[in-house]
């Protein structure tokens, strides 16, 4: 795929999963710049932003921070939903890093560990989530973000519109669908969708 939009090859470490934003066995991250890429093809096909952006399968949330911490200023609020628990309690750390106090939790909790592992990979998390907090704070401060329980397949009343989708749907060995229909999943999520 030929990149339309996110063209230049920029250091994207700071939202690697496991840096600041947490990762967890089974939870893998996104690529960051395939979801820059790919928010920005989407937005491209609506009439104006800020928009809302719904992650309906959203595991850990790193892909929905991602695209958070990325793009502030285009977004008006976020919602990731998922049905498995433990996901959901990761992507609820990930998006809380979507405010100034998420952040600012997260850079206390870097510098308590360092202080008592002794790993100096920890202090340069530190200085991640400090400018996290700068481009966050640059973009639009504080997004609005919701994490809760649903089910891509019986998607219920949201509480707010919704202008755009962008999820990675469960693939391979790692993750897989949660009450999916017999059949080929995707386009059944398509239709529920």
């Amino acid at each position: 795929m030929a990149y339309r939009y996110a063209t230049e090859r920029r250091d994207h470490s700071d939202l690697a999963s496991g840096n600041v934003l947490r990762s967890a066995p089974g939870h893998p991250g996104f690529p960051v710049r395939l979801a820059d890429e790919l928010f920005q093809r989407a937005l491209a096909h609506l009439p104006a932003a800020p928009v809302s952006l719904w992650d309906p399968c959203c595991g850990s949330g790193h892909l929905a921070a991602a695209v958070g911490l990325l793009h502030r200023d285009r977004l008006r609020r976020l919602l990731a939903t998922d049905t498995d628990p433990a996901a959901l309690s990761l992507a609820e750390r990930n998006l809380a890093l979507l405010t100034r106090s998420g952040l600012a939790e997260r850079e206390r909790g870097l510098r308590a560990d360092a202080a008592e592992f002794g790993k100096p990979v920890l202090l340069e998390r530190v200085g991640t989530a400090g400018r996290l907090a700068e481009r966050l704070d640059k973009l639009g401060g504080d997004l609005e973000h919701r994490v809760r329980a649903g089910d891509a397949f019986a998607p219920v009343a949201l509480e707010h519109p919704v202008d755009l989708v962008l999820t990675d749907v469960p693939y391979g060995g790692l993750t897989a669908f949660s009450g999916a229909p017999a059949g080929a999943p995707v386009p059944a999520l398509t239709r529920a969708l």
